[in-house]
């Protein structure tokens, strides 16, 4: 493989595991703090697909480049992770957490069935793996954001408010990557344009039917992925501090 589409693919592949990690750490917060019992549980299991999804990820980016992931997960400072700036927010209300995730599982929706389809291989077994388990995850959030958009005048502005600072940084999942040419040419890719424009199809019109109003703002907060927010180094202390309490330590 040529060097230049191999690092591209490190990149791509490395933005995909980063979102995933982040992100399953935000939705475990939630564990013993469900709206009910049921949800309770269902809500944890979600985050717990997250993480597993990320694992699959850094495998395969092991696979490609040789890195450990454990080191990649723990021993990186924020400015290392390529995560977007979304998925690093505190999970504020339940609207809030539902609302990102729903932005969220309808991009990998899109993403993952054009990457089952990737002519690196490795690549598209992975997108295929992931992207069962990802139905069900939208199918859930979907109902949710419905739910609460057309429920009490309380839940519908809760929803509404998470949508109005949630939706510039969800376009931030649609910001090309860098190499994303040579990897689309390769045809292991499609472009993030392209992405975009048919999460954009699919997530307007739920909204709309769950009596949101979509803004009207589509730049994201930043282009580059190696930006983040206050809030990513208070999240990975947390996450990290066991492991560097003793590095060389073997789980």
């Amino acid at each position: 493989m040529d060097s230049d589409v191999k690092e591209a693919l490190h990149a791509r592949i490395g933005a995909l595991a980063d979102d995933e990690m982040i992100l399953a750490h935000r939705d475990s917060e939630w564990a013993g703090h469900g709206p009910i019992l049921e949800e309770d549980i269902a809500f944890a299991n979600i985050a717990l697909d997250e993480m597993g999804h990320a694992s699959t990820w850094y495998g395969l980016l092991q696979e490609l480049t040789g890195a450990d992931p454990d080191r990649m997960v723990f021993f990186r400072d924020a400015g290392a992770y390529r995560n977007v700036q979304m998925v690093e927010l505190p999970k504020g209300d339940w609207a809030f957490s539902m609302l990102r995730q729903y932005l969220f599982d309808a991009a990998e929706m899109v993403q993952l069935g054009h990457l089952a389809q990737s002519a690196y291989r490795p690549l598209a077994e992975a997108a295929a793996k992931i992207r069962t388990e990802e139905i069900y995850h939208l199918r859930h959030t979907g109902q949710w954001v419905k739910r609460l958009g057309l429920g009490t005048e309380e839940s519908q502005g809760r929803m509404q408010r998470a949508l109005d600072e949630l939706w510039p940084y969800a376009q931030q999942l649609f910001v090309p990557l860098p190499g994303e040419a040579l990897l689309v040419e390769a045809g292991m890719v499609v472009a993030a344009a392209v992405l975009g424009e048919a999460w954009r199809q699919i997530v307007k019109g739920h909204l709309e039917e769950s009596g949101l109003h979509v803004p009207d703002r589509n730049r994201p907060p930043t282009t580059n992925r190696a930006e983040h927010t206050e809030h990513l180094p208070v999240l990975l202390a947390e996450m990290q501090i066991v492991a560097r309490l003793d590095p060389e330590a073997e789980w």
